[in-house]
């Protein structure tokens, strides 16, 4: 990214808004010609600065931007903006100076539009009556020349300030299009409560921006350091360096956000909320609690929320308006458009964790309807929901539980349901150490427990195209595991039931979760 822009144009043609675009999307930093000038002693009006930037091309033969850019860099790299050049030496100067670092952009217009523009236009400094007046001095009168020497031509009338910023950064690696696998998933292969928050964290130190999509539905549970995700991504303490970003997939409640966000000590530059994520107001919870238990809801309006976004594109039922993230006071400091800093990672050749939500048998699309949840839940929907393309997916982590579990009530079929005591007498533990640990972190509720489900992790697997499973509650199968801290020290029944699920899902179980604690996780991938 170590470019220098020089902007040319006629007054009035837009090479400030272009400017602007550069500054806002990749940080660029500006040098105003017309502000050195100011800075050296001219008085800052139109005709000052004309006739001496005019002496200083004769003094310096158009040596003097060149000069005072490389003072004003000091030998910076990075993306630098010099807005605006005038004659043909100045160009040619700046690129014996800087090299192939120089890309010359030379904005035109219709003179009607000129004109126009000129009228309307806000003035930092003192302006010539008219435009045709303006455009009779100094160098203005032959600036159209410098078309014939730019890098690109572009006509400012015609498209938007984005639109031209696409155009003059296409082929400079600012916008990455060549998708590199940068992008690690993990999903839930049940029906949520897998563990995937601890998982989450485990990896975390392995990447430089963890992201989340759901709603507050969904309860993430760490061990180290503790804390209890609601809407964060499960990684944010174990990676304090790492950047946070809520997708516009996402579903909020403002409440929580804002009590992470204080807990977490998360600063606008660390947090990103997409603008178009949805906000869920007291009416959607209402609503929920009034019905939400014939689906085994949790009743946090996720679900109302999603519908009014939906309907909310034209006259519905729902006399709540659509409230976006956008659109909340208390949130501004943190919102910014999630596919820019997204963008960004993938120019920088970040690693990057995206953290789904519940699980893949609670899919509003494939799984047992009515007992489903909002919204899409594999792989797939997670990438959606974040933005992001799937060839830029390099692993896809799903993890699966020893005994998957639902929510207490009617929350759906769960075949061969066992108790917790059956459980117990199995793998050694008190059945409290069962009991104590199977209540839902947001429902509250106990958890319904069953049988390891085979079709299932296969159908699951199939449906998310798992890379890597993530398997959890391994002290389930033999209490004496919490004590292993290699595979070889599993159980031989553990072992046995890790090869038989990597038979079935046609992936292997690189991690194995065997304690709530710090040091619960067995690693075993053979990459990072």
């Amino acid at each position: 990214m170590d470019y220098i822009f020089l902007i040319s144009g006629p007054i009035a043609v837009g090479k400030s808004d272009l400017t602007k675009q550069l500054e806002r999307r990749f940080l660029a930093r500006r040098i105003s010609t017309s502000q050195l000038l100011i800075d050296h002693g001219t008085p800052p009006e139109r005709e000052d600065l004309i006739r001496r930037g005019i002496e200083l091309d004769t003094e310096t033969k158009g040596k003097w931007v060149a000069d005072f850019a490389r003072e004003k860099m000091e030998n910076e790299r990075g993306l630098w903006i010099i807005d605006a050049v005038r004659t043909r030496r100045q160009v040619e100067h700046l690129r014996e100076a800087f090299g192939q670092r120089v890309i010359h952009v030379h904005l035109t217009a219709p003179l009607s539009e000129l004109e126009a523009r000129y009228a309307h236009r806000e003035r930092a400094i003192r302006e010539f009556d008219t435009y045709e007046e303006a455009r009779r001095h100094g160098t203005e009168v032959n600036i159209e020349e410098l078309a014939e020497i730019a890098d690109f031509v572009v006509p400012a009338f015609r498209c938007k300030p984005e639109s031209e910023l696409a155009r003059v950064t296409a082929g400079l690696g600012l916008y990455p299009l060549a998708a590199e696998q940068s992008v690690d998933v993990v999903v839930g292969g049940q029906y949520g409560s897998e563990g995937k928050g601890n998982i989450c964290a485990h990896l975390a130190p392995n990447y430089d921006v963890l992201i989340r999509v759901g709603g507050p539905n969904a309860g993430h549970k760490v061990a180290h350091p503790a804390f209890r995700y609601i809407q964060m991504p499960s990684g944010t303490l174990s990676n304090p360096s790492a950047k946070i970003l809520i997708g516009a997939g996402a579903t909020l409640s403002v409440e929580q956000v804002l009590e992470e966000i204080e807990a977490l000590k998360l600063t606008e530059q660390r947090l990103t909320i997409d603008p178009n994520a949805m906000i869920i107001e007291p009416s959607d919870r209402a609503a929920e609690a009034k019905n939400g238990d014939s689906i085994g809801s949790t009743k946090k309006g996720v679900g109302v929320a999603t519908a009014r976004k939906i309907a909310g594109r034209f006259e519905t039922i729902f006399n709540e308006p659509v409230r976006l993230a956008k659109d909340v006071p208390e949130l501004s400091a943190y919102v910014r458009c999630v596919q820019t800093e997204l963008e960004n990672a993938y120019a920088a050749n970040a690693r990057i964790m995206l953290e789904g939500t519940q699980g893949t048998d609670l899919s509003l699309h494939h799984a047992k309807y009515p007992h489903v949840t909002s919204r899409e839940t594999t792989a797939s929907g997670c990438l959606a929901d974040a933005g992001i393309s799937a060839r830029r997916v390099r692993k896809i982590i799903m993890v699966t539980r020893t005994y998957p579990i639902r929510v207490g009530g009617e929350s759906g079929d769960l075949p061969h349901e066992i108790t917790y005591k059956d459980i117990a007498d199995r793998c050694g533990l008190r059945e409290e150490d069962i009991s104590g640990t199977e209540v839902g972190s947001v429902s509250g509720k106990q958890r319904r427990m069953a049988e390891f489900d085979w079709h299932q992790a296969r159908r699951s697997a199939s449906l998310n195209g798992a890379t890597d499973i993530a398997l959890t509650f391994a002290d389930y199968i033999d209490g004496k595991n919490r004590l292993a801290t290699r595979f070889e020290q599993l159980s031989e029944e553990t072992r046995n039931f890790i090869s038989e699920l990597e038979r079935v899902t046609n992936a292997p179980v690189s991690l194995i979760s065997k304690a709530f604690n710090k040091r619960g996780v067995i690693d075993r991938r053979a990459w990072r």
